[in-house]
């Protein structure tokens, strides 16, 4: 399978302009950074449409804090290795996501399985996600290789997924796989269900 190689980031992937809602949704670690630093309402509607700027502001920050908690943003999804633009024709998977999978496929005594991502009719916005462990590909999938992981994706659920972004969150909300999909029109709150 081939695989478009990642343009050089030069924008940040976090702006001050950008909506609450679009943060927490395209990159959910980053929920647990806006709560560390007052915004605890991110779970709400009304606060989802606000700017990173206008959240922070009305909580009394100044413009460097709203800065520096952008910065701080932007170096936690470096961390992570989270790219804008994923490889054109599969499935990214993060460094912290990939180190986790690693670590629970060790566990398990399964080191040579890999990651089965499959979409699935059903939850609160029309489609839900399963993850689960896979000891080798079928003749059907679509498999992806990364960061000595690997992604097998059945034919009908590789459409769907195509450009996503699979990460690992450790927040208050509860620590898992999340999965930041350009491809979902729309998403329900548990992040597991999309349309």
């Amino acid at each position: 399978m081939k695989t478009q190689k990642v343009k050089q980031q030069l924008e940040p992937l976090v702006t001050k302009n950008m909506t609450i809602g679009d943060v927490v949704s395209k990159y959910p670690a980053l929920a647990e950074i806006l709560m560390d630093n007052g915004v605890h309402c991110i779970g709400c509607g009304g606060a989802f449409m606000e700017t990173i700027e206008q959240g922070f502001k009305s909580h009394g920050m100044s413009d460097e804090e709203v800065n520096r908690i952008v910065q701080e943003m932007n170096e936690s999804l470096e961390e992570q290795g989270v790219q804008e633009e994923p490889t054109a024709e599969g499935v990214t998977i993060t460094k912290k996501a990939a180190k986790k999978l690693k670590e629970l496929l060790h566990e398990k005594k399964k080191e040579t399985w890999g990651l089965r991502v499959e979409v699935t009719p059903g939850g609160c916005a029309g489609y839900s996600y399963g993850l689960d462990f896979e000891k080798k590909e079928t003749k059907e999938d679509v498999v992806i290789e990364q960061e000595g992981v690997k992604l097998f994706i059945d034919q009908e659920s590789y459409p769907m997924v195509k450009g996503a972004t699979i990460d690992y969150v450790d927040a208050l909300q509860g620590a898992g796989f999340k999965i930041s999909n350009p491809n979902a029109h729309k998403t329900c709150g548990c992040g597991q269900s999309f349309g």
